[in-house]
């Protein structure tokens, strides 16, 4: 698709100006036959130039004697997004790429972008500002005599161009689906979603990259969270318990790359992973009087295994008169306990400063008189401290952490330990371990999509240099029929 730019110059209010390009190359300097002639002795004569390549404008210093920035940071060259701005010495520019040969409904809704650019209506209530926008659209769409024959189709419509405009696009009804538990972006043309435990491409996709980053920030701007080409990376947490993740070029080869995985309230009790297929009746009883019991519990898998699910099912299974901190790097726990603190560690800002870790958290809340601390996951140094709390009276503490196994899930705190610059023997590591841990729940996705639990395991203390396991349940050997004769045993 042809594409035309719209780039608005300005410098201070003495001088604005707009140019109207239908062309792949636009170059900015003190040379007259500059496309976008900028007349001050701190300009290059080929200063700048601003590219179309790869469905995505970029722009480019041609090796200026000044530098050219862009929001404030200088560059060589980068991908531009609708939201940047240029800085050439004293110049501001900011570019609007527009679609050649609008049809008349295109024609309205960049109408009603324009007015919205140009509106405050930045402290405006979302539904107050949908009302407005629809209203200036339907006039809209009566000037440029766009006219749909069933009132339905108008509505929709005007529903679809307004979640362009305002919302996340098609995004929105993702998110809407409760049978959709992931998203994958891998650029603005791939996309992926899980459904129902399996895995398909999804038909949507987005009209640019420069689109895809646009809905990208207004994701970020409310939760107060900022990525660019100098801070690439970033985890947040959405309003619903959702967790996303952003990955940009130079890092992502693919484009922008965002993951949303869906917060499910559908799972809140064991009696609903039992109905699931996830846990065997017996496995559920077993789970919920350990968890009575103060029993500390880790639960190891995969990635998307149903760690966390379990977490917060297992979590909402203690009395309601304790007093719970939860930890973790993005809150997703939901308990329904009204004295619980939930605690969230924060990243480093763009000079490198204010890093909270799970860490200092831990060490923290031990000092705020838990009863029970449930640490989201363990993936570093803090797995030492959350051990050290289990060893020191806090009882009933739960956790996950990453391993295939129990076995490896052991061997995993292990690793973590040694992560957190203590110079321990290996024993004294496994003492902690065997001491601190008494059960580990292993969780697996089957092929189909299911996420099931595949062993309970009991560490029953530590012989010479090895701890001792003992399998209450285990799937994968087809021995579930057993595993009541196994608890009553216990």
């Amino acid at each position: 698709m042809k594409m035309n730019i719209e780039v608005h110059v300005k410098n201070g209010q003495s001088y604005q100006k707009q140019y109207h390009f239908e062309k792949d190359k636009i170059t900015i300097g003190k040379k007259l036959d500059a496309d976008i002639f900028l007349n001050d002795k701190k300009i290059s004569r080929k200063h700048a130039q601003i590219l179309f390549k790869d469905h995505q404008w970029w722009v480019e210093d041609c090796m200026s004697t000044n530098g050219t920035c862009v929001n404030g940071k200088k560059i060589q060259k980068i991908p531009l997004k609708l939201t940047d701005k240029i800085q050439i010495s004293d110049f501001s520019l900011q570019m609007k790429p527009l679609t050649a040969h609008s049809s008349p409904q295109e024609k309205v809704t960049e109408e009603l972008k324009r007015k919205l650019e140009g509106a405050e209506t930045i402290l405006m209530a979302t539904e107050t500002l949908k009302e407005r926008l629809s209203t200036q659209m339907e006039e809209l769409m009566l000037q440029n005599k766009v006219n749909f024959e069933n009132p339905m189709e108008k509505s929709s419509y005007i529903s679809r161009q307004l979640e362009k405009i305002l919302g996340l696009d098609f995004l929105e009804t993702y998110i809407k689906d409760p049978e959709i538990s992931e998203i994958m972006i891998n650029g603005s043309k791939t996309i992926y979603i899980e459904r129902n435990g399996q895995i398909e491409r999804a038909k949507d996709f987005f009209e640019s990259e420069q689109m895809l980053s646009t809905i990208i920030d207004r994701i970020l701007a409310p939760l107060g969270r900022h990525v660019d080409e100098a801070s690439p990376l970033v985890d947040a947490r959405l309003p619903d318990g959702s967790r996303i993740n952003v990955v940009l070029p130079p890092i992502s080869l693919q484009g922008p790359i965002l993951t949303i995985r869906k917060f499910k309230t559908c799972f809140q009790t064991l009696s609903d992973l039992t109905h699931t297929g996830s846990l065997t009746p017996e496995s559920a009883a077993y789970l919920e009087n350990i968890v009575h019991e103060k029993k500390n519990i880790l639960i190891s898998g995969g990635t998307s295994s149903g760690k966390t699910t379990l977490l917060n099912v297992l979590s909402n299974c203690i009395a309601p008169g304790e007093r719970l901190i939860t930890i973790e790097d993005s809150a997703e726990l939901r308990l329904s306990q009204s004295h619980t603190l939930s605690l969230e560690a924060r990243p480093s800002n763009v000079e490198g400063k204010g890093e909270i870790s799970i860490r200092t958290l831990v060490q923290n809340a031990l000092r705020m008189r838990p009863d029970r601390l449930i640490i989201g996951e363990c993936r570093g140094p803090e797995a030492l401290d959350m051990l050290q709390a289990m060893n020191t009276g806090h009882e009933g503490c739960l956790s996950t952490c990453h391993a295939n196994s129990p076995r490896d899930a052991l061997k995993r705190l292990e690793t973590m330990i040694l992560m957190s610059g203590f110079e321990l023997p290996l024993r004294a590591i496994r003492e902690q371990i065997a001491s601190a841990i008494h059960v580990i729940v292993q969780m697996k996705r089957l092929a189909h999509g299911l996420r099931t639990v595949t062993h309970i395991t009991r560490v029953c203390g530590l012989e010479q240099d090895t701890i001792l396991t003992q399998d209450l349940f285990n799937s994968t050997k087809g021995d579930s029929h057993d595993t009541q004769l196994k608890i009553d045993a216990l």
